[in-house]
């Protein structure tokens, strides 16, 4: 089959058109902005999606990722304000916003973000003493930020985050933080043991204190007591003496005799007593003893009544005879006996 000249025009002509439509249409995808230009100026900005542009006219001249991206610092050797050396790293997080701005604003734009973010790493961690930075991570970082977003706005970039990945001093100086921080542990260890040792003895005096105190109260207490059956005591015995003193008074012998026979009694019974003693020497004879009983129950009969006619009172007890001379050594005769009423005066 033979093509005339017309055929061959028109084949020519629906080739070029087909070019010109692949040359026009532009696919965006999503994510990324295309920047357009008309004979090298910038004209607009392709969004995601199916565009359009005039070909062999217009032209696309920059292809941004305007997603968040990651970008990672090196390490790098910082002195702080202390003259300390360290060393640290980071990574900063950042998003195009203005596709315009940040392709004709700045060149190589990545290089740029992370030269500024490690400049202003060694400016804020400089100015700043060693045991601040260790332990203020959060407020470099955030410095890092404010400081770095507002120096790369004008390019139409956000930075999002700045992070201190790590800090790593010299070996010596965590050594000798090592030391110090193990000093400073053993001080504090000494000091809440002093003062528990201190509470301790504040408490152990007063308790001392309240021991005293309740001892004293109970000495004073006893003591009252004491002196009041003292008190008692010497009420009833001067009560007793009135009553004999009255019956001797009154011309009644044997009221003294009850009392002195008491009284030799108690001394007889203190002398019989006593621990230490081993042989008990008696001054006088057995029968004394016996016969001042007697006279106790002759004044017990005058004091309380005739009790004969009673069957149930028991007849008074016979009087006792001598003990033997060798049980106690012999008494004179002729000295009067003060606790025989029957021994003429």
């Amino acid at each position: 089959m033979l093509f005339g000249g017309f055929d061959i025009v028109v084949i020519v002509l629906v080739i070029f058109v087909i070019l010109v439509l692949f040359a026009g249409i532009k696919t965006v995808p999503q994510g990324y902005r295309y920047t357009i230009e008309r004979f090298g100026r910038y004209t607009r900005t392709l969004e995601p999606g199916l565009n359009l542009i005039t070909p062999f006219i217009e032209r696309v001249g920059a292809r941004l990722n305007v997603m968040e991206q990651v970008l990672s610092v090196p390490t790098q050797e910082v002195i702080t304000k202390d003259n300390a050396s360290v060393s640290a790293d980071a990574v900063s997080f950042y998003q195009v916003l203005n596709a315009a701005q940040a392709a004709y604003q700045v060149a190589n734009l990545e290089n740029a973000i992370l030269n500024l973010t490690m400049t202003n790493i060694r400016s804020v961690m400089g100015s700043m003493d060693l045991d601040e930075l260790l332990s203020n991570r959060d407020a470099i970082n955030d410095r890092l930020l404010r400081v770095v977003d507002e120096a790369v706005h004008p390019w139409g970039i956000k930075v999002t985050r700045v992070e201190i990945k790590d800090i790593q001093p010299p070996r010596d100086l965590v050594d000798a933080m090592a030391r110090q921080m193990k000093a400073e542990r053993e001080k504090r260890a000494q000091v809440l043991e002093a003062e528990g040792s201190r509470n301790a003895q504040i408490l152990r005096a007063e308790g001392a204190k309240q021991s005293a105190i309740l001892q004293a109260e109970g000495q004073r207490e006893a003591a009252f007591r004491n002196a009041e059956a003292r008190e008692r005591l010497a009420e009833a015995e001067a009560k007793a003496t009135k009553m004999v003193s009255e019956a001797i008074a009154a011309g009644d012998i044997q009221a003294i005799n009850y009392f002195v026979a008491q009284k030799y009694t108690e001394a007889l019974t203190s002398i019989g007593s006593a621990p230490n003693s081993k042989i008990v020497m008696m001054p006088m004879e057995a029968s004394s003893i016996l016969s001042s009983l007697g006279g106790i129950g002759a004044i017990a009969r005058e004091v309380f009544g005739d009790t004969g006619n009673n069957p149930a009172t028991p007849p008074p007890l016979p009087r006792p005879r001598p003990a033997p001379a060798r049980s106690t050594p012999p008494i004179n005769p002729s000295t009067p006996n003060p606790f025989n009423p029957d021994q003429e005066r």
